[in-house]
């Protein structure tokens, strides 16, 4: 199994840096570490303390439960999904990644992509 990457949140938006869905939009590809990112690397969403870079996002906690961003459905480890054959306990991570919501399906072609985390 990969190494897990560690979160980090913009201490001034709140803006979370997710290094499994990296920021494509600004040439930062999907599995970039934050402590990977250019030293100059600054909030896309405030860009507020531009100056101290990536001094200002602050590591955060792995989340446990992930949202569907199309109808809200939270996927809880805890609970898993037995009717779709995910034990109780499985976390996100470990769900394929063709993984669909089970409750709209929406974002089917992009599986887990599909989901933000939660907290």
């Amino acid at each position: 199994m990969a190494k897990k990457m560690s979160r980090y949140r913009c201490v001034a938006c709140d803006y979370i840096y997710d290094p499994e869905r990296g920021e494509p939009k600004n040439g930062i590809i999907p599995g970039t570490a934050f402590e990977d990112l250019p030293v100059n690397y600054i909030c896309p969403v405030c860009g507020a303390r531009a100056k101290i870079g990536k001094r200002a996002f602050v590591k955060i906690d792995a989340p446990e439960q992930y949202r569907c961003v199309a109808c809200d459905y939270i996927y809880d480890p805890n609970r898993g999904e037995p009717r779709n054959g995910i034990k109780a306990g499985t976390p996100f991570e470990d769900l394929p990644v063709n993984y669909i919501c089970p409750v709209c399906g929406a974002y089917a072609r992009i599986g887990k992509a599909a989901f933000v985390p939660v907290g």
